[in-house]
């Protein structure tokens, strides 16, 4: 390519470019937003104020005094951490099954399973709630999990990435005498990790920002996660938005950290590659 036809391709290309630098802008907009406003005051933020205020440490005491913080952080790592974990075993261990076992009637499970997906979640929160109550469940970890440690898509997450799970592993290792379950932890769990950092990213976000499920069935203060203390600093009379702002910081940073952790290995396993 002559240099004339370089330049003009460079010159083509300028609008994308613009184009692209805008969406970017917009995007980071809101997070730079947040960021600046947990350190104005209530009356700066409410103006509009877009630049970097010196109130960061007096919202931090604030939020430490109106709230408790840590113990609410603790509270969402333990639910959403204890959710994914168990989430990702169960929903791959059904993944797996459901592609690399043939049997005549899996297709008809696998399609009342998807069924599942169209059913409103508010429409079996009550049946839900009563039978947490019922069990003594109200308030513990179980009660947060046990609704979702199943959920259709993350099923069919990890059957459709199965298919790209090379079958003469299998076969080989049954000749060899492993058994099912050791096939499953020695050899589909490490080539399907891809898959795995994906459905992490994914089922620790949603069970983070979880709110209606929580706030029906954490009836005790001590038992809540963030979303839900965020709920209780914006449903005052007056809001002190510095304060708000800097609970919604501390809500956003363990997600954000997780996801620029694993998003190489999450886009590989959104579209279905495996290592």
């Amino acid at each position: 390519m002559t240099k004339k036809n370089k330049s003009a391709t460079q010159r083509r290309l300028i609008p994308t470019y613009i184009f692209l630098i805008i969406v970017s802008f917009i995007s980071v907009f809101p997070l730079y937003w947040m960021i600046s406003a947990a350190t104005n005051n209530t009356v700066d933020v409410a103006t509009g104020k877009l630049t970097f205020g010196t109130y960061a440490a007096q919202n931090f005491a604030n939020l430490l005094s109106r709230t408790d913080l840590w113990g609410t952080l603790w509270n969402s790592f333990k639910y959403a951490g204890v959710q994914t974990i168990v989430a990702l075993f169960v929903c791959s261990l059904a993944g797996f099954g459901f592609e690399l076992y043939h049997d005549k009637g899996k297709d008809i499970v696998f399609n009342i399973l998807l069924l599942a997906m169209m059913v409103p979640a508010v429409a079996t929160m009550i049946p839900l709630f009563k039978m947490m109550s019922s069990f003594g469940l109200l308030n513990t970890v179980w009660a947060f999990i046990l609704p979702t440690i199943s959920t259709p898509f993350l099923i069919m997450m990890f059957r459709q990435n199965s298919r790209n799970f090379p079958v003469d592993i299998l076969e080989a290792a049954r000749i060899d005498g492993v058994s099912e379950f050791g096939i499953f932890f020695r050899m589909y769990m490490p080539v399907m990790k891809s898959t795995y950092a994906a459905a992490a990213v994914i089922t620790f976000m949603n069970a983070w920002n979880a709110y209606m499920w929580p706030k029906v069935v954490m009836t005790d203060n001590r038992a809540q996660t963030m979303p839900m203390l965020i709920a209780n600093l914006a449903a005052g009379y007056t809001v002190d938005y510095g304060v708000l702002m800097m609970g919604v910081l501390f809500c956003s940073i363990p997600t954000m950290i997780i996801f620029f952790v694993l998003q190489k290995q999450f886009a590989e396993g959104i579209t279905g590659s495996v290592k």
